[in-house]
């Protein structure tokens, strides 16, 4: 398990989140004791992706054993955590990441492209990961996307602004989705998102304009026409079906 707060190493992370980071994992170290075995940022905060005072910084604690009191402590901390931008942090166990690499193989592909342990043992950089799993976690989330798509638009009434966030949130799902499809493909995966966005489109030609345009909408607010929404929907979603056929076509060993 990891010593104490003491052991923490950001001198590797882009300035803008050092302190912050620093103060959360020093102060859950202390808080959680010897429990804690690591503590690892991943996600944006890692990229060029991240957009300082907008972005939440993602943390992966690992803990020994998962109790109610390692629970309540993090509770606890849940108001100063927020305060700094860390979003409420992901808990595992070792044993819950070595029994769980077959079911969330693409959360964890995503966390092994985009890592940094700064507490601890690397939980993610050892992690192999069998191609069938990640194919059928591949081919299940897409085709829940088509589910959740159309009945968010039923749902909506097709009222433009609530798609418009429906399309925000389908499109950061897409991404994670799309570098493990590359992964499938031998194919290497950008760590940013349009970059991923756009190797992926040209990987299963697919266009890539309607896919950033989207993306863009998050550091952007601005009135949508009826019409643009819904030539934005329709496309997205031919897009989504069509990788969906696409993995669905995959053969693996």
């Amino acid at each position: 398990m990891a010593d104490n707060e003491n052991n923490v190493s950001v001198d590797g992370l882009r300035e803008e989140i050092r302190s912050p980071v620093k103060t959360v994992v020093q102060k859950l170290a202390a808080d959680l004791a010897d429990n804690i075995e690591s503590i690892t940022v991943v996600g944006s905060a890692l990229t060029d992706d991240f957009l300082p005072g907008k972005s939440d910084i993602n943390l992966v604690l690992v803990l020994g054993k998962r109790d109610l009191k390692s629970l309540n402590r993090l509770a606890a901390a849940a108001r100063s955590l927020a305060k700094l931008k860390v979003a409420t942090p992901v808990i595992m166990t070792a044993e819950y990441i070595e029994r769980s690499r077959d079911v969330f193989a693409i959360e964890f592909l995503d966390f092994q492209l985009t890592h940094q342990t700064i507490l601890g043992t690397d939980p993610f950089a050892k992690l192999q990961f069998e191609k069938g799993n990640v194919r059928l976690q591949c081919e299940r989330e897409l085709k829940a996307t088509l589910v959740r798509l159309r009945q968010s638009y039923i749902a909506s009434g097709a009222n433009r602004m609530v798609m418009r966030d429906v399309l925000i949130s389908t499109i950061a799902g897409l991404i994670p989705l799309m570098r493990a499809m590359l992964w499938l493909y031998d194919t290497e995966r950008p760590a940013r998102a349009e970059e991923t966005l756009v190797r992926a489109a040209g990987k299963f030609e697919v266009k890539p304009d309607v896919l950033i345009e989207v993306l863009g909408w998050r550091r952007r607010r601005g009135r949508l026409e009826s019409s643009h929404m819904q030539a934005n929907f329709e496309m997205v979603y031919a897009i989504v079906d069509k990788l969906a056929r696409i993995v669905d076509e995959i053969e693996v060993s």
